[in-house]
């Protein structure tokens, strides 16, 4: 089978699953890389030619090589009934803490958003803790501002959930669907010619308002939805709440937030304060 069918099947298999764009991209990415590494055909390819490619991505972190046995093992296992990874050990997964914003900080990031449209995005990103993908896909059928609430659909796994819509927001949020409704456009933010705004454009917009705000940290999309998070459970909100609001489906990956939480840990009296008291 030539490189080329194999990718079309292993496409087409992950289409048929409900796999998200970013994951069908990830996959054909790392199967096509280890085809080419290895110069063979896919039925041709072996357990040794795993462990090579893997010891020449051997740089790269845990996440990722756990990501590429992924897509090589679903790859194989769809098309031609066979495991090359199968008795390959999986490295542990880092649990490295992410980069969070004071509220100051955000506040800074949002004034120095260059448009009334970027500022809408920043704020929303921060106020919803939706992912990039989520906020790329947000369409205007999915906004009740009646409810103050907007829908999620198919987010990552597939689920669906809801965000609340902040009263700071709303009535710049009804004006930006209703020029978006008027132009006959389906999604709340599109790019140049009424496409879907890219991802690349959203890290752009939030890097440069970092950069201008003099943020030092490293400042991305995502960084809003950590600082989302975090400030909800500095604020006393429930870890299960947050973990409902992020889309999480293992409680421990929202328990990360408890580790970086730095207000809550400020708040921790000293055994030695209390001793010397008495």
């Amino acid at each position: 089978m030539k490189k080329e069918d194999f990718l079309k099947k292993i496409e087409i298999e992950l289409r048929i699953s409900k796999n998200s764009p970013y994951t069908i991209r990830n996959y054909l990415k790392a199967n096509e890389e280890l085809l080419d590494f290895a110069k063979k055909n896919p039925e041709n390819i072996e357990q040794n030619d795993v462990k090579s490619f893997l010891a020449e991505n051997s740089g790269k972190a845990s996440s990722s090589i756990i990501l590429i046995l992924a897509a090589i093992r679903f790859a194989y296992t769809s098309l031609l009934q066979k495991d090359p990874t199968v008795s390959i050990k999986r490295p542990k997964k880092e649990r490295t803490l992410p980069d969070v914003l004071t509220k100051e900080e955000v506040l800074k990031l949002i004034e120095n958003t260059k448009t009334w449209k970027s500022r809408l995005i920043v704020s929303l990103l921060y106020a919803s803790g939706m992912r990039v993908s989520e906020l790329i896909n947000l369409r205007l059928k999915n906004l009740h501002f009646e409810e103050k609430i907007g829908h999620i659909k198919k987010a990552k796994g597939n689920k669906d959930r809801i965000f609340n819509i902040p009263n700071y927001l709303i009535e710049d949020l009804k004006r930006q669907a209703e020029e978006q409704k008027q132009k006959g456009r389906e999604f709340l933010f599109t790019g140049r010619e009424g496409k879907q705004i890219s991802a690349q454009n959203l890290q752009k917009i939030v890097r440069l308002a970092a950069k201008r705000a003099g943020i030092k940290k490293s400042a991305h999309c995502h960084t809003l939805r950590h600082s989302y998070a975090t400030h909800l459970l500095e604020s006393g909100t429930d870890i299960r709440l947050i973990q409902t609001l992020l889309g999480h489906s293992s409680i421990s990956t929202t328990e990360i937030y408890t580790h970086i939480s730095t207000a809550q840990l400020k708040r921790v009296v000293s055994p030695l304060d209390e001793l010397m008291k008495k």
